[in-house]
């Protein structure tokens, strides 16, 4: 599947920055921010710091596994404002008109039905919330899922808008792409 040490946190941070991201993103303090696909919390652990004890942070994946250790590390380093849910992205609404920020980290690809993902970020998100998509370029590399597996940038803003997103932007940044929009 996957480049094992992907997985791997401290491998990770040479190529990607998780805190730089999310201040890229706009996340701040007391924002309610869901991290759908949250693995074991490469970002959900830093924005939970930068949303602070107001603020709220969501974790959703599907394997059970990783959300114990993501459970385990949050506990760790005393962070109680994190909500960690076992779930589909395609069947799971986390709450109605509560987020600030949708945030696909490097997901989208792995989604059995991206519209149903993204019609479910759209009850999630408040009126004023942003959807963000980053991932992968669709181009060959050592890193990141088969090329025949990548969402195009093209792709990914078709099917936003197919939802009535709207794209405030598109960046590259390194190795992947940054979508953000509204609806």
């Amino acid at each position: 599947m996957y480049n094992s040490r992907f997985f791997d946190e401290t491998y990770r941070r040479r190529w990607q920055n998780p805190e730089a991201i999310l201040a890229e993103i706009g996340l701040k303090s007391n924002f309610t921010f869901m991290d759908i696909g949250c693995g074991e919390g490469f970002f959900t652990i830093p924005a939970a710091r930068i949303v602070g004890k107001e603020g709220r942070v969501y974790g959703l994946d599907r394997d059970k596994e990783v959300i114990s250790v993501l459970r385990e590390k949050a506990s760790k380093v005393g962070l109680a404002n994190i909500d960690l849910r076992v779930g589909e992205a395609e069947e799971t609404v986390l709450c109605n008109n509560c987020a600030d920020i949708v945030f696909y980290g490097i997901v989208l690809h792995d989604f059995y039905n991206p519209m149903k993902a993204l019609k479910n970020a759209k009850k999630m998100l408040k009126p004023s919330g942003l959807l963000v998509d980053l991932d992968w370029e669709k181009e060959q590399m050592a890193l990141g899922p088969p090329l025949f597996r990548r969402i195009s940038r093209k792709n990914a803003i078709e099917l936003l808008k197919s939802e009535d997103f709207n794209v405030d932007s598109v960046k590259k940044i390194g190795l992947y792409y940054v979508i953000t929009a509204k609806y």
